[in-house]
């Protein structure tokens, strides 16, 4: 019996030791089989989850391409005549600044005379800025446009019949109020069209009509004052509002016809185009803050973005009314050579405004695509007014000014929008466009009130570079999480 329970122990022992060794030798190869179904198993996933990102990545490329083809087509459509619109109504702004030298001579105007009639256009700006804007929401883009322009072509070519100094305030107050829903009108409108991360590029590519106004009405003006002058028994001055006013009611009756009131409405864009403008528009106005009209007023954002919008307005019409005389009192005494001269600054701040518009969209932020150009703005008026006699200083001041109030004008009005919702727009952007033409009003009349004064501009220069460039440190104020698209 004991020999039998060892006998039965020594075989399963003997088994035991088998199976350990069978299983020693069969262990390589399920290792190798259950790595080689995990290897499988994980290129497998590894498969499934590039496809599905592949997939992900062609779809956003997709969406990215339809976007591009949607705003190129409103592009296309909107921005030329656009441009050409804000063209003339600037060059009806600052042709007064060419028609100076002959038309006070002519009228016996002094420079106080001159620089507060130049002015008026602004105090009238500011009044009526809010309610034409108003007006605009209620009546729609395409009339109220189209009415403005024909006004104001009416009232610029009238400046030719002006014989005293009273004409001269009536005419310029009553340009400035029809003006005055104009450009807060289109920016409203470019709002109500383009998202955020596209609205810098847009903003600059519309305000290039300012620097453009320059490039083209410097010479334009300069050749009609001295090759128009006495011509058909009319002074230069007279025909050059003649010449550049004119136009502005035949263009406002193109608008009445062409512009479209909204995206809604024109049979130009695809239903599935429409409905991408519906989506990101509608995306953007839940992240803003503002959404009645006692929350603009309320709204320390709005005073700071006032204040900021006041320097930019100082640069840009110091230049606008000013630099043709700077030339000139710099020893260049041809209207043709000032017109041409002129143009300088102009030209140079085209290039630097688109490239800044890209850049800002580009890298997705706007407070220091702002704060660099009202510095430079500020640093340029600055220079200009060291040398008043040296044209080599004062045209080195000017295109630098001309440089930064070019970029500074559509790179600030990327930042109302960030905090305006859509029903607050259109109050809230004139509100700011107003309160900032009181600026433009000072800058003239500042100027022209210190060279009766001091028979000197400098002074004025330097007060004027001094506000500019506090506006520009202002800028970094604003709050960059909201003002910066996302």
């Amino acid at each position: 019996m004991l020999a039998k329970i060892v006998n039965d122990n020594a075989c399963l022992l003997d088994n035991r030791n088998g199976l350990e060794a069978l299983a020693s030798k069969l262990a390589p190869t399920v290792g190798s089989i259950r790595l080689t179904g995990q290897s499988r198993l994980h290129n497998g996933l590894s498969d499934k989850k590039y496809n599905i990102m592949s997939t992900a990545n062609t779809a956003h490329s997709v969406t990215l391409a339809e976007h591009d083809r949607t705003h190129s087509t409103v592009t296309w459509r909107l921005m030329p005549l656009l441009l050409i619109c804000y063209l003339f109504a600037h060059l009806d702004r600052i042709n007064i600044g060419f028609a100076k030298m002959q038309m006070s001579s002519d009228l016996h105007f002094s420079d106080t005379v001159y620089g507060f009639g130049a002015g008026l256009f602004f105090i009238a700006y500011a009044l009526f800025g809010v309610p034409s804007n108003i007006a605009l929401d209620r009546v729609g883009p395409r009339r109220w446009i189209a009415c403005l322009m024909v006004v104001w072509g009416i009232l610029s070519t009238s400046m030719l019949w002006i014989e005293s100094s009273t004409g001269f305030y009536v005419l310029r107050f009553l340009l400035g109020v029809a003006e005055a829903g104009f450009f807060p009108g289109i920016l409203v409108f470019l709002n109500r069209w383009y998202p955020a991360r596209r609205r810098a590029q847009i903003t600059a590519l519309f305000a290039i009509a300012v620097p453009m106004a320059g490039v083209i009405g410097g010479p334009l003006s300069g050749a009609i004052l001295e090759n128009f002058h006495d011509f058909g028994g009319m002074r230069g001055w007279q025909w050059m509002f003649l010449i550049e006013g004119a136009p502005v009611v035949l263009l406002g009756l193109v608008v009445l016809k062409y512009l479209p009131d909204s995206f809604e409405t024109v049979k130009w864009l695809e239903p599935a185009q429409k409905q991408q403008l519906r989506e990101q528009l509608s995306t953007e106005e839940k992240r803003k803050s503002i959404t009645s009209f006692g929350g603009i007023l309320r709204d320390p954002q709005v005073w700071l973005l006032v204040a900021i919008y006041f320097a930019v307005m100082l640069a840009v019409n110091t230049l606008a009314f000013w630099m043709p005389t700077l030339i000139h009192g710099a020893g260049i005494g041809r209207d043709s050579q000032v017109g041409l001269l002129s143009a300088v600054p102009y030209l140079a701040g085209c290039f630097f405004m688109i490239g800044c518009g890209r850049s800002s969209d580009r890298n997705r932020e706007r407070r220091w695509h702002l704060c660099v150009p009202l510095l430079m703005a500020a640093v340029g008026i600055a220079v200009a007014g060291l040398a008043p006699g040296n044209s080599l200083v004062v045209m080195g001041g000017l295109i630098v000014a001309g440089m930064g109030a070019s970029a500074a004008l559509p790179m600030f009005w990327q930042l109302p929008p960030a905090f305006l919702s859509n029903c607050t727009q259109a109050a809230g952007i004139a509100m700011i466009s107003s309160f900032g033409s009181i600026a433009s009003f000072l800058a003239p009349y500042l100027i022209g009130w210190m060279r009766d004064t001091t028979q000197s501009a400098s002074l004025a220069l330097y007060v004027l570079a001094l506000f500019i460039a506090l506006g520009g440190l202002l800028v970094l104020r604003t709050n960059a999480a909201i003002v910066n698209p996302q």
